[in-house]
């Protein structure tokens, strides 16, 4: 990293883009971090005191419009960290927005890397693997969670999660089907342009300073509500709460950020699964032990058997070919990822009060 002198980190005030924003000023002090982020997402505006004090430059603009990416000057790198994250965006309404933020802000985002010769590391997400593939997963029911049956057909699936060799043919949501979209031109710009790239398709990243909504940030919401109190549920496949995630801790995408980017030439033009993998994985009614046992409440939680549109029984990651190539792996299990985001919470009740108290 030391020929980089300046990081551009968009989604800067959001929650995995303040803490990569954070951890590339820490990592080393001499260099430029801008934070680039339209604060659209409520709660993002708390993170600018951090990044204040952290050293980093905050920019108030938006990756759909060239001009505002265009007046920061030369870049070196680019942690492409924005997006608009629900699944569920799109239905029943304008795609407007997500189109334009995941797709035509990556887009923006390539222009500002050819024009600089930056790098790029771009977070892409589990969700670009189709939705029906990803139901055709055979799973076999335990008392608490679905779990991976040892049969299966199709290629990329195994007791271990979902590997890279996933099929990706096939309607993935309109945020899936951006980003994986986002990534096919990464890899165009990088071929015609010489760019150096690297693509992270996280699984559900989770910790402190995570505005948890019921659409997207589902541990912290699940935290927040057995702290303030409100309504859960467990929606879709029986209504049991058996549905199962791989969560992997902001901090530990953070490491992985910083080590792709002092060593690029090792992952430029390659696309990695990233995430929490088997061993931090949790099923919904799992997820709601941790709770009671983090803050000592216990709150009702409703069934609801029906599945929600675009919803999945299972997605857990395998990170094999990422701890290959570098020796990766996430150092904070479920139980810390929960404690952590309780103390968040409980040290910032009040101001955190009228985003994630559901009132």
């Amino acid at each position: 990293m030391s020929n980089i002198h300046t990081v551009l980190v968009t989604g800067g005030a959001g929650f995995i883009g303040a803490q990569t924003a954070l951890g590339f000023k820490k990592h080393r002090s001499d260099m430029r971090v801008i934070a680039l982020d339209n604060l659209k997402r409520r709660g993002s505006e708390l993170n600018l005191s951090r990044l204040a004090a952290g050293g980093v430059e905050f920019v108030h603009g938006d990756i759909r419009n060239p001009d505002d990416l265009e007046q920061l000057g030369p870049v070196n790198l680019i942690a492409e960290c924005s997006a608009e994250p629900s699944v569920l965006a799109g239905f029943g309404g304008s795609p407007r927005y997500v189109l334009d933020t995941n797709l035509i802000g990556a887009i923006n985002c390539l222009e500002l890397a050819r024009r600089w010769e930056a790098d790029m590391i771009f977070l892409s997400t589990s969700r670009v693997y189709p939705i029906e593939k990803l139901r055709a997963i055979a799973v076999v029911e335990q008392e608490t969670r679905f779990s991976i049956a040892e049969r299966q057909s199709l290629p990329g699936i195994s007791e271990a999660g979902i590997s890279e060799a996933f099929p990706l043919d096939g309607p993935r949501s309109l945020y899936g089907a951006t980003k994986y979209a986002a990534e096919l031109l990464i890899a165009e710009y990088a071929a015609m342009y010489g760019l150096r790239c690297v693509v992270n398709r996280c699984g559900v990243v989770a910790g402190p300073w995570q505005m948890g909504r019921v659409d997207q940030g589902v541990l912290a919401l699940w935290v927040a509500r057995h702290i303030y109190g409100g309504a859960l549920a467990y929606i879709g496949f029986g209504g049991d709460g058996k549905q199962v995630r791989d969560m992997v801790h902001v901090e530990d995408l953070v490491a992985l950020a910083l080590h792709q980017a002092d060593h690029m030439d090792t992952f430029s033009g390659q696309v990695f699964n990233v995430g929490g993998g088997l061993e931090n994985s949790v099923s919904l009614c799992e997820l709601t032990q941790y709770c009671r046992e983090a803050t000592g409440k216990t709150i009702d939680i409703r069934g609801q058997r029906e599945d929600r549109v675009a919803d999945i029984p299972l997605y857990i990651t395998d990170c094999g070919r990422i701890a290959e190539t570098c020796g990766w792996r996430p150092r904070k299990n479920i139980q810390a990822i929960v404690s952590d985001t309780v103390q968040w919470i409980q040290d910032n009740k009040e101001a955190l009060r009228p985003i994630l108290a559901g009132e």
